[in-house]
Protein backbone atom coordinates (compact mmCIF):
# COMPACT_ATOMS: atom_id res chain seq x y z
CA UNK A 1 0.00 0.00 0.00
CA UNK A 2 2.65 2.89 -1.25
CA UNK A 3 1.56 6.20 -2.36
CA UNK A 4 2.90 5.18 -5.58
CA UNK A 5 -0.59 3.25 -6.51
CA UNK A 6 -2.43 4.58 -9.15
CA UNK A 7 -5.25 6.91 -8.36
CA UNK A 8 -7.02 10.23 -9.16
CA UNK A 9 -6.49 13.30 -6.65
CA UNK A 10 -9.23 14.24 -5.00
CA UNK A 11 -8.81 17.73 -4.38
CA UNK A 12 -11.94 18.81 -3.70
CA UNK A 13 -11.47 17.04 0.46
CA UNK A 14 -7.87 18.47 0.31
CA UNK A 15 -6.25 15.82 -1.22
CA UNK A 16 -3.29 15.93 -3.70
CA UNK A 17 -3.72 15.41 -7.06
CA UNK A 18 -2.24 12.46 -9.07
CA UNK A 19 -0.59 12.76 -12.25
CA UNK A 20 -2.75 9.43 -13.82
CA UNK A 21 -5.58 10.66 -16.14
CA UNK A 22 -7.90 8.40 -13.88
CA UNK A 23 -9.99 8.50 -11.36
CA UNK A 24 -9.53 4.42 -10.45
CA UNK A 25 -6.95 2.90 -7.67
CA UNK A 26 -4.90 0.46 -8.54
CA UNK A 27 -3.85 -1.09 -5.80
CA UNK A 28 -0.46 -2.61 -5.34
CA UNK A 29 0.70 -5.93 -5.11
CA UNK A 30 -0.52 -7.24 -1.72
CA UNK A 31 0.45 -11.14 -0.19
CA UNK A 32 -2.51 -11.04 1.75
CA UNK A 33 -5.38 -12.73 -0.88
CA UNK A 34 -2.57 -15.22 -1.02
CA UNK A 35 -2.13 -15.79 2.77
CA UNK A 36 -6.21 -15.38 3.11
CA UNK A 37 -6.37 -18.22 0.36
CA UNK A 38 -4.42 -20.60 2.36
CA UNK A 39 -5.59 -19.68 5.71
CA UNK A 40 -9.06 -20.31 4.59
CA UNK A 41 -8.31 -23.68 3.27
CA UNK A 42 -6.11 -24.49 6.07
CA UNK A 43 -9.39 -23.88 8.03
CA UNK A 44 -11.36 -25.75 6.46
CA UNK A 45 -9.66 -28.52 6.15
CA UNK A 46 -9.23 -28.31 9.73
CA UNK A 47 -12.75 -28.84 10.75
CA UNK A 48 -12.59 -31.86 8.76
CA UNK A 49 -9.53 -33.21 10.27
CA UNK A 50 -10.63 -32.57 14.33
CA UNK A 51 -14.11 -33.78 13.27
CA UNK A 52 -13.11 -37.26 11.93
CA UNK A 53 -9.18 -37.62 13.85
CA UNK A 54 -9.33 -35.18 16.43
CA UNK A 55 -6.00 -33.38 15.13
CA UNK A 56 -6.49 -29.77 16.11
CA UNK A 57 -3.71 -28.03 14.74
CA UNK A 58 -4.33 -27.82 11.55
CA UNK A 59 -7.48 -25.89 12.31
CA UNK A 60 -5.85 -23.74 14.84
CA UNK A 61 -3.16 -23.00 12.23
CA UNK A 62 -5.78 -21.49 9.25
CA UNK A 63 -7.50 -19.75 12.11
CA UNK A 64 -4.58 -17.82 13.15
CA UNK A 65 -3.82 -17.04 9.29
CA UNK A 66 -7.17 -16.38 8.34
CA UNK A 67 -7.18 -13.89 12.01
CA UNK A 68 -3.58 -12.56 11.09
CA UNK A 69 -4.61 -11.65 7.38
CA UNK A 70 -8.03 -9.90 8.21
CA UNK A 71 -5.89 -7.73 10.22
CA UNK A 72 -3.43 -6.94 8.04
CA UNK A 73 -5.48 -6.24 5.04
CA UNK A 74 -7.66 -4.49 6.69
CA UNK A 75 -5.17 -2.53 8.36
CA UNK A 76 -4.21 -1.70 4.63
CA UNK A 77 -7.64 -0.51 3.70
CA UNK A 78 -7.28 2.00 6.65
CA UNK A 79 -3.88 3.44 5.47
CA UNK A 80 -4.90 4.15 2.15
CA UNK A 81 -8.48 5.24 3.02
CA UNK A 82 -6.10 8.49 4.95
CA UNK A 83 -3.47 8.19 1.90
CA UNK A 84 -4.42 11.47 -0.36
CA UNK A 85 -5.66 10.28 -3.73
CA UNK A 86 -6.19 7.02 -3.23
CA UNK A 87 -9.65 6.60 -2.35
CA UNK A 88 -11.65 8.84 -4.80
CA UNK A 89 -15.12 9.85 -5.38
CA UNK A 90 -15.46 7.38 -7.27
CA UNK A 91 -13.55 4.54 -5.73
CA UNK A 92 -15.78 5.14 -2.75
CA UNK A 93 -19.07 4.45 -4.45
CA UNK A 94 -17.02 1.38 -5.80
CA UNK A 95 -16.82 0.25 -1.86
CA UNK A 96 -20.53 1.72 -1.26
CA UNK A 97 -21.78 -1.10 -3.91
CA UNK A 98 -19.54 -3.93 -2.92
CA UNK A 99 -20.96 -3.05 0.63
CA UNK A 100 -24.91 -3.36 -0.18
CA UNK A 101 -23.79 -6.52 -2.24
CA UNK A 102 -21.90 -7.96 0.59
CA UNK A 103 -25.25 -7.55 2.90
CA UNK A 104 -27.42 -8.50 0.34
CA UNK A 105 -25.52 -11.82 0.16
CA UNK A 106 -25.68 -11.74 4.45
CA UNK A 107 -29.63 -11.67 3.63
CA UNK A 108 -29.55 -14.58 1.51
CA UNK A 109 -27.49 -16.29 3.93
CA UNK A 110 -30.14 -15.96 6.78
CA UNK A 111 -33.12 -16.63 4.31
CA UNK A 112 -31.91 -20.44 4.02
CA UNK A 113 -32.42 -20.59 7.43
CA UNK A 114 -35.74 -18.80 7.97
CA UNK A 115 -37.15 -20.98 5.33
CA UNK A 116 -36.12 -24.27 7.03
CA UNK A 117 -38.05 -22.82 9.96
CA UNK A 118 -40.99 -22.19 8.45
CA UNK A 119 -40.67 -25.30 6.19
CA UNK A 120 -41.14 -27.28 9.63
CA UNK A 121 -43.42 -24.77 11.40
CA UNK A 122 -45.69 -24.96 8.54
CA UNK A 123 -45.20 -28.39 7.69
CA UNK A 124 -44.67 -30.29 11.00
CA UNK A 125 -45.57 -33.80 9.91
CA UNK A 126 -42.57 -33.32 7.96
CA UNK A 127 -40.01 -33.40 11.36
CA UNK A 128 -38.42 -37.15 11.48
CA UNK A 129 -39.56 -39.66 13.64
CA UNK A 130 -42.31 -37.20 14.88
CA UNK A 131 -45.05 -38.80 16.83
CA UNK A 132 -47.58 -35.89 16.25
CA UNK A 133 -47.71 -33.55 13.43
CA UNK A 134 -47.53 -30.06 16.17
CA UNK A 135 -44.73 -27.38 15.90
CA UNK A 136 -42.67 -26.93 18.20
CA UNK A 137 -42.76 -30.41 18.30
CA UNK A 138 -43.37 -33.02 21.56
CA UNK A 139 -41.55 -32.28 24.28
CA UNK A 140 -40.03 -29.18 23.68
CA UNK A 141 -40.40 -26.48 26.04
CA UNK A 142 -39.62 -23.06 24.10
CA UNK A 143 -38.00 -20.03 25.78
CA UNK A 144 -40.67 -17.01 26.92
CA UNK A 145 -39.89 -14.26 23.96
CA UNK A 146 -40.83 -11.10 26.66
CA UNK A 147 -38.39 -12.60 28.46
CA UNK A 148 -34.64 -12.37 27.64
CA UNK A 149 -34.89 -11.96 24.16
CA UNK A 150 -37.29 -8.71 24.70
CA UNK A 151 -34.74 -7.10 26.65
CA UNK A 152 -31.94 -8.43 23.72
CA UNK A 153 -34.45 -6.90 21.02
CA UNK A 154 -34.84 -3.76 22.82
CA UNK A 155 -31.01 -3.31 23.50
CA UNK A 156 -30.28 -3.71 19.77
CA UNK A 157 -33.36 -1.12 18.93
CA UNK A 158 -31.78 1.27 21.15
CA UNK A 159 -27.98 0.73 19.57
CA UNK A 160 -29.54 1.15 16.17
CA UNK A 161 -30.70 4.92 17.38
CA UNK A 162 -26.87 5.66 19.19
CA UNK A 163 -25.33 4.51 15.34
CA UNK A 164 -27.69 6.88 13.84
CA UNK A 165 -27.12 9.50 16.37
CA UNK A 166 -22.85 9.06 15.61
CA UNK A 167 -23.35 8.97 12.02
CA UNK A 168 -25.39 12.61 12.16
CA UNK A 169 -23.18 14.20 14.51
CA UNK A 170 -20.21 13.40 12.21
CA UNK A 171 -22.31 15.23 9.70
CA UNK A 172 -22.42 17.95 11.88
CA UNK A 173 -19.18 18.11 12.88
CA UNK A 174 -19.80 16.94 16.33
CA UNK A 175 -16.64 14.91 16.99
CA UNK A 176 -18.14 14.49 20.75
CA UNK A 177 -21.17 13.14 19.56
CA UNK A 178 -19.33 10.90 17.35
CA UNK A 179 -17.39 9.55 20.09
CA UNK A 180 -20.03 8.76 22.57
CA UNK A 181 -22.51 7.53 20.10
CA UNK A 182 -20.05 4.47 18.86
CA UNK A 183 -19.05 4.03 22.48
CA UNK A 184 -22.33 3.59 23.81
CA UNK A 185 -22.85 1.74 20.52
CA UNK A 186 -20.05 -0.87 21.25
CA UNK A 187 -21.69 -1.12 24.96
CA UNK A 188 -24.47 -2.14 24.00
CA UNK A 189 -23.38 -4.40 21.04
CA UNK A 190 -21.01 -5.95 24.00
CA UNK A 191 -24.04 -6.05 26.39
CA UNK A 192 -26.11 -8.31 23.56
CA UNK A 193 -23.58 -10.66 23.18
CA UNK A 194 -23.14 -11.52 26.65
CA UNK A 195 -26.99 -11.49 27.18
CA UNK A 196 -27.15 -14.08 24.58
CA UNK A 197 -24.90 -16.52 26.12
CA UNK A 198 -26.75 -16.38 29.05
CA UNK A 199 -29.73 -17.41 27.22
CA UNK A 200 -27.64 -20.40 25.78
CA UNK A 201 -26.69 -21.24 29.28
CA UNK A 202 -30.41 -21.24 30.60
CA UNK A 203 -31.67 -23.00 27.21
CA UNK A 204 -34.55 -24.97 27.98
CA UNK A 205 -33.89 -27.91 24.85
CA UNK A 206 -30.18 -28.85 24.12
CA UNK A 207 -27.85 -28.34 21.00
CA UNK A 208 -28.69 -31.94 19.98
CA UNK A 209 -32.23 -32.42 20.28
CA UNK A 210 -33.46 -32.44 17.14
CA UNK A 211 -35.06 -30.22 14.28
CA UNK A 212 -36.23 -27.13 16.62
CA UNK A 213 -32.86 -26.80 18.37
CA UNK A 214 -30.98 -27.23 15.44
CA UNK A 215 -32.83 -24.76 13.29
CA UNK A 216 -32.86 -22.39 16.76
CA UNK A 217 -28.85 -22.33 17.41
CA UNK A 218 -28.02 -21.82 13.86
CA UNK A 219 -30.05 -18.90 13.33
CA UNK A 220 -29.74 -17.27 16.69
CA UNK A 221 -26.24 -18.02 16.84
CA UNK A 222 -25.35 -17.36 13.26
CA UNK A 223 -26.86 -14.03 14.33
CA UNK A 224 -24.92 -13.93 17.34
CA UNK A 225 -21.54 -14.42 15.43
CA UNK A 226 -22.77 -11.10 13.05
CA UNK A 227 -23.48 -9.23 16.15
CA UNK A 228 -19.82 -9.78 17.54
CA UNK A 229 -18.48 -8.76 13.64
CA UNK A 230 -20.14 -5.70 13.88
CA UNK A 231 -19.59 -4.94 17.24
CA UNK A 232 -15.65 -5.30 16.63
CA UNK A 233 -16.74 -3.44 13.15
CA UNK A 234 -17.69 -0.33 15.04
CA UNK A 235 -15.26 -0.44 17.66
CA UNK A 236 -12.21 -0.53 15.13
CA UNK A 237 -14.66 2.76 13.72
CA UNK A 238 -14.73 4.56 17.28
CA UNK A 239 -10.45 4.28 17.09
CA UNK A 240 -10.04 6.00 14.05
CA UNK A 241 -12.93 8.30 15.32
CA UNK A 242 -10.87 9.66 18.50
CA UNK A 243 -7.91 9.28 15.74
CA UNK A 244 -9.78 12.10 13.91
CA UNK A 245 -9.37 10.02 10.86
CA UNK A 246 -13.36 10.22 9.01
CA UNK A 247 -14.26 13.54 8.13
CA UNK A 248 -18.37 14.84 7.21
CA UNK A 249 -17.27 14.50 3.54
CA UNK A 250 -15.32 11.19 3.77
CA UNK A 251 -16.57 8.60 6.50
CA UNK A 252 -17.31 5.72 4.32
CA UNK A 253 -15.72 3.52 7.19
CA UNK A 254 -18.40 4.16 9.62
CA UNK A 255 -21.00 4.54 6.95
CA UNK A 256 -20.77 0.51 6.02
CA UNK A 257 -20.37 -0.33 9.86
CA UNK A 258 -23.44 1.39 10.48
CA UNK A 259 -25.52 -0.15 7.57
CA UNK A 260 -24.24 -3.38 8.48
CA UNK A 261 -25.21 -2.82 12.21
CA UNK A 262 -28.94 -1.92 10.87
CA UNK A 263 -28.47 -5.35 8.68
CA UNK A 264 -28.28 -7.08 12.35
CA UNK A 265 -30.78 -5.09 13.83
CA UNK A 266 -33.20 -5.99 11.27
CA UNK A 267 -32.53 -9.58 10.71
CA UNK A 268 -33.25 -9.52 14.81
CA UNK A 269 -36.90 -8.25 14.72
CA UNK A 270 -37.49 -11.03 12.46
CA UNK A 271 -35.89 -13.95 14.75
CA UNK A 272 -37.87 -12.30 17.79
CA UNK A 273 -41.11 -12.35 15.74
CA UNK A 274 -40.80 -15.73 13.78
CA UNK A 275 -38.49 -18.02 16.24
CA UNK A 276 -39.19 -16.54 19.81
CA UNK A 277 -42.71 -15.37 19.46
CA UNK A 278 -44.44 -17.40 16.80
CA UNK A 279 -41.92 -20.57 17.37
CA UNK A 280 -43.39 -20.40 21.17
CA UNK A 281 -46.82 -22.25 20.05
CA UNK A 282 -48.01 -19.61 17.95
CA UNK A 283 -48.05 -21.92 15.04
CA UNK A 284 -48.94 -25.09 15.72
CA UNK A 285 -50.26 -27.59 13.27
CA UNK A 286 -52.36 -30.88 14.75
Amino acid sequence: MASTSHAHGDTANGHSASPYKHPYHLVDPSPWPLTGAFGGGALVLGIILWAHTGSQWVFWLGLAMTLGTMFMWWRDVVKESQTPGLHSPIVRIGLRYGMVLFIASEVMFFVAFFWAWFHFALYPEHVSGAAQAVWPPAGIKTFDPWDLPFLNTMILLLSGCTVTWAHASLLNNDRKGLINGLALTVALGILFTLLQAKEYSIAPFPFSGGVYPSVFFLATGFHGFHVIVGTTFLAVCLVRAIKGHFTPQKHFGLEAAAWYWHFVDVVWLFLFVCIYWFGAGEIAHH
